[in-house]
């Protein structure tokens, strides 16, 4: 099975979609999905002293605008496996450019954590949050010389949406030519 290729996403996915994990919350290690042959790859250790401060991987069958699928920070209480699928629900995103070009996270929570599953906006959440999350995407490729630009948070509405464009771009991208 290839984790972007064959894991199917619910024709309902603003209820919940499936989340692959590369990269467990607290960690310096950034692994990206090899998409030939659906195994992860190290891509580096961090340059800078900072940690996910979220489960980090992407969404099946999608393609976002920096030509990999699209990715995903899942806020739940524990860090998870690289590869582990978790059931996600979208509640904002944060708009990105890097070296690659327009590079959107999605913020979701996991509908099976009781201590997160509650929430639907990001306006819920603590404020302070928030400000790591944005932060950390400021910061995580600065002793790279990297560009990382962090626009503002959008809510679950335009999350959605931009899920919905991503799913319909790898379709169009007839499947990553596998």
């Amino acid at each position: 099975m290839h984790p972007l290729h064959d894991i199917l996403i619910p024709e309902d996915f603003e209820d919940w979609f499936p989340a692959v994990i590369e990269i467990p919350k607290g960690s310096k290690v950034k692994y990206e999905l090899d998409k030939r042959t659906g195994l992860l790859m190290l891509d580096r250790v961090l340059y800078s002293s900072v940690i996910y401060p979220a489960n980090y991987g992407f969404i099946p069958q999608s393609h976002g605008g920096d030509n990999d699928p699209l990715d995903v920070l899942v806020l739940m209480q524990e860090p998870v496996h690289p590869l582990t699928i978790v059931r996600a629900r979208a509640i904002g995103g944060l708009r990105m450019r890097d070296d690659k070009g327009l590079d959107d996270k999605i913020v979701a929570v996991a509908v099976d954590d009781p201590s997160v599953s509650h929430y639907r906006a990001t306006k819920e959440l603590p404020p302070h949050l928030m400000i790591e999350l944005r932060r950390f995407f400021e910061d995580y490729k600065a002793l790279e010389g990297k560009l990382s630009e962090v626009d503002e948070l959008y809510e679950a509405a335009e999350a959605n949406d931009v899920i919905r464009e991503a799913l319909g771009a790898y379709r169009t991208k007839a499947a990553w030519n596998k």
